[in-house]
């Protein structure tokens, strides 16, 4: 569709928002306007409307803001990375096979475990645990025993007792050590249990990774052997008689690398670990190379941190690859590959929903509204009668500098402006001018900005000092979201998410805005945002209309938001639903989640509802014994006490 007013399309705002580039096919802007789904294994099938799904919600008590999983896309991701790997393997000849295991750290949630556990079982695709909370789940999760366990991390006695009895079930689940201790550990524990281990060994790799966690990658990286510490856990297996134990090698590169070359450089390296290991006497047999398949969230399609330069097919290939180069000159078999994709496989399933509440906008108001608010007086002038507004010499100047723009003098207008206000700013630090004298001059200010940016495409020449105009005088909108319980990332790390509304696309966006949440912290905000050609500071808005909702989504979310959630503000987790879109278009709700309510976040930090009502009917009881309160209004006040220990810890409106 098309704007009659403007001439925007739908393609434009596809454009603007970067969707065909971040969205992988699974979304796009549909001709109404709407965000849409498109089911994956159905791509010409109907496309399903985000709003129509929020609707959807709504009527089912769901209210924003809304964590959506979408089981198709999980399914697909699941799906795609094995046949890759598997194609890869049969184009250039690799003589064993592939199996996938997904990190649990990467999202715990049990209804994603239950998907990837119901999806990868046709694959054989397992998990990766590393603490003992995570093996419990691997363990009783899986639907294959054919799909393998990595255990990872420190383990301790428990732990390793609890592999031990998962590899008597016939799961084969490998002990990665990390240190010669954990080895001892190990081998006295499976002599104890007369269970003979699975055992792979971590190596730190000199390979340095482009990207955020580059620091951690190479010599810096905290987990891995050493060479020396290696050969110490290969003698100390030898002696134990256990050498025949260690079938795996295990090469993290690093997370969300964006840079293929680092992940030949890598899996080169780790080769020549795996061949030395053969050559000490170990089977082996397998090689597992972690993570670090990215994700490309702005777009791009480089290396840049948040993108990748490279497609899955392309990611596979160079693994399988690369192994043979290594080992075939050496006559030594292809050992079974594992990778450990977590990024890759939940990011896009997830998406957050959130309406935005209120705004913040830098629109100048017409001066003579201003002026009809009251008079002006100089507090130092000796003289008692006051004086119009528009008296003040320097709103005077600014009212002047404000008429005569034009393209040829923006940088002078623009310095005079910041002059003049500045001059108007320290006369109101030291108590000589009103503070309707400064509404007026800051309004008057904003005039003279929205004029220039009026004349910037007119302008032979844009100034430096200009060019980011739109980042100084941007709007704040107000979403109904914790940043720290739904996006950490974006204030831990600075991560960027593709974020789009998801309506009015048919609409040009004619606002500049960064997000701000609902807690009461200087850092709830996001002010940086993907985009093909770069991050931006703001993000292209429509007009929120009064009385009509106006609702955002951020994309990509399936990967750590969830897990690294905190209750900053005692905002709990969101509303949670997971739908199945069907062959005909149709939405199955298959799961719905109420997010945490206030007593839930309560209990969280350790006070107790009951405990909590129980005293403030004492407080309230005080009131009335003191003659503030009357018996009816203790009983309504403690009735809302009550209730809002029910409610959603979110803006609702009641």
């Amino acid at each position: 569709m098309t704007d009659s007013n403007t001439g925007w399309t739908v393609q434009d705002s596809a454009e603007r928002y970067g969707i065909n580039e971040w969205g992988a096919g699974y979304f796009s802007v549909g001709d109404n306007g709407h965000v849409v789904i498109t089911d994956p294994d159905n791509p010409d099938g109907p496309r399903v409307s985000l709003l129509t799904v929020m609707e959807g919600l709504r009527e089912r008590g769901l209210e924003a803001p809304v964590l959506l999983r979408i089981e198709n896309i999980l399914d697909h991701r699941i799906k795609v990375i094995n046949e890759a790997f598997t194609r890869a393997m049969q184009d250039a000849g690799y003589l064993n096979r592939y199996r996938g295991v997904f990190p649990i750290k990467v999202n715990q949630q049990r209804h994603v475990i239950e998907e990837i556990a119901r999806a990868g079982k046709a694959f054989n695709h397992g998990f990766e645990a590393g603490s003992k909370a995570e093996l419990l789940i691997a363990m009783a999760s899986l639907e294959s025993h054919a799909s393998p366990i990595i255990c990872n991390g420190f383990k301790d006695a428990e732990f390793i007792q609890l592999g031990l009895y998962a590899r008597k079930l016939g799961i084969d689940c490998f002990f990665v050590v990390e240190n010669p201790t954990e080895a001892r550990i190990i081998i006295e524990q499976s002599r104890l249990l007369d269970i003979r281990p699975l055992i792979g060994v971590r190596v730190k790799l000199s390979t340095r990774v482009d990207g955020h966690w580059q620091e951690d990658s190479g010599d810096r990286s905290i987990f891995g052997l050493s060479t020396t510490r290696l050969l110490e856990v290969v003698d100390l297996l030898k002696e134990a008689d256990m050498l025949d134990c260690l079938k795996l090698l295990h090469a993290h590169i690093g997370s969300q690398i964006p840079n293929i070359m680092n992940v030949r450089a890598g899996v080169s390296e780790a080769c020549r670990y795996y061949a030395d290991l053969v050559r000490e006497g170990a089977p082996m047999g397998h090689i597992d190379m972690g993570g670090g398949l990215a994700v490309d969230y702005d777009g791009s399609q480089s290396n840049w941190t948040h993108s990748m330069n490279y497609q899955l097919n392309e990611y596979c290939a160079d693994i399988v690859d690369s192994i043979m180069e290594v080992l075939d000159p050496m006559e030594i078999s292809h050992p079974e590959l594992i990778t450990e994709s977590g990024r890759a496989t939940v990011a896009y399933s997830s998406v957050l929903l959130f309406d935005i509440l209120d705004v913040t906008d830098s629109n100048p108001l017409p001066n003579e509204l201003l002026k009809q608010q009251a008079e002006w007086q100089d507090p130092s002038a000796d003289i008692d009668e006051p004086r119009a507004l528009g008296d003040d010499p320097q709103i005077s100047r600014l009212i002047e500098v404000r008429d005569i723009v034009n393209p040829s003098n923006l940088q002078e207008c623009f310095n005079d402006a910041n002059f003049y206000r500045e001059e108007l700013r320290d006369r109101f630090r030291r108590g000589h001018c009103t503070l309707r004298a400064m509404s007026l001059a800051d309004n008057t200010y904003l005039q003279i900005i929205a004029r220039i940016r009026e004349e910037l495409p007119n302008a032979a020449r844009v100034p430096a000092v200009l060019q980011d105009l739109s980042e100084s005088t941007s709007d704040i909108y107000y979403g109904n979201f914790s940043i720290f319980q739904s996006l950490p990332d974006t204030w831990a790390i600075d991560q960027v998410f593709p974020i789009t509304p998801i309506h009015r696309l048919d609409e040009e966006p004619n606002r500049t805005a960064f997000i701000a949440d609902i807690t009461c912290d200087s850092d709830g905000k996001i002010d940086h945002f993907a985009d093909p050609g770069g991050q931006y500071p703001t993000l292209p808005l429509h007009q929120v209309r009064k009385g009509e909702d106006y609702f955002l989504a951020v994309f990509l979310v399936g990967a750590y938001q969830e897990t690294l959630g905190d209750l900053h503000n005692l905002f709990g987790d969101t509303n949670v639903a997971s739908i199945r879109v069907r062959d005909d278009g149709s939405i199955h709700f298959e799961r719905e989640l109420h997010g945490d309510t206030i007593a839930d976040v309560l209990s969280y930090v350790e006070y107790q509802p009951a405990s909590l009502l129980e005293s403030f009917r004492h407080v309230a009881e005080r009131a009335v014994r003191s003659g503030h309160l009357t018996v009816t209004e203790r009983r309504t006040i403690v009735k809302s006490f009550t209730e809002s220990l029910a409610g959603y810890t979110y803006y609702e409106n009641i």
